[in-house]
């Protein structure tokens, strides 16, 4: 793995962007020279301008609609996830839009929580080292800056409960369809 900069260093600079469609609708994916940054829900005209709000009061810098490449990759992996040939993404991650706590717990996901499979927030909290953090696993799944990719919809309550979900219950109910780890829905 590459050396990551110190927690809150983020790089100045050009943020490359598109918007993709996907089997929950269209994605905004964003990346920096050092990987993806950014996946976006609801990428209509509405949800990318607030999902650009965020990533140039982040970064401060430049940001253009796919120019050089960078997306290349991940927009194909997220075409073969949803096309049912792709179980584990593999790009590179840029971390910077989260740091401590959450970081570690978004980490710890990606690592540790396989496609098909759901964890439970105290579980993952139990993981981290912090067993009575549920809640605070529950806030770092709500910051997540790389949904889908960095799988959060994978966590769900201990009870059986799908839990919440920044995309909507309705694409978590999706996700978690395709994946097999839920009855596709009948409509």
């Amino acid at each position: 793995m590459e050396r990551e900069k110190p927690v809150g260093e983020r790089t100045a600079g050009r943020v490359e962007w598109a918007v993709v469609p996907s089997g929950i609708g269209p994605l905004l994916l964003a990346a920096t020279d050092r990987g993806l940054v950014s996946v976006a829900f609801h990428a209509d005209e509405r949800g990318r301008e607030r999902a650009l709000g965020r990533l140039a009061g982040a970064f401060g810098g430049e940001l253009v609609e796919g120019a050089s490449g960078r997306l290349a990759e991940p927009i194909r992996q997220v075409g073969a996830y949803f096309d049912g040939s792709l179980r584990h993404f593999d790009v590179k991650l840029d971390w910077s839009l989260v740091t401590g706590f959450n970081r570690q717990v978004l980490r710890e996901l990606a690592d540790s929580v396989p496609y098909g499979s759901v964890v439970g927030y105290g579980e993952l909290a139990r993981r981290v080292g912090q067993p009575t953090a549920a809640q605070a696993v529950g806030a770092a799944m709500g910051a997540n800056p790389l949904p889908l990719v960095v799988p959060c919809h994978r966590v769900v309550e201990s009870d059986g409960g799908i839990g919440g979900f920044g995309g909507g219950l309705e694409t978590k109910r999706r996700l978690l369809a395709l994946e097999g780890v839920l009855p596709e829905p009948l409509f």
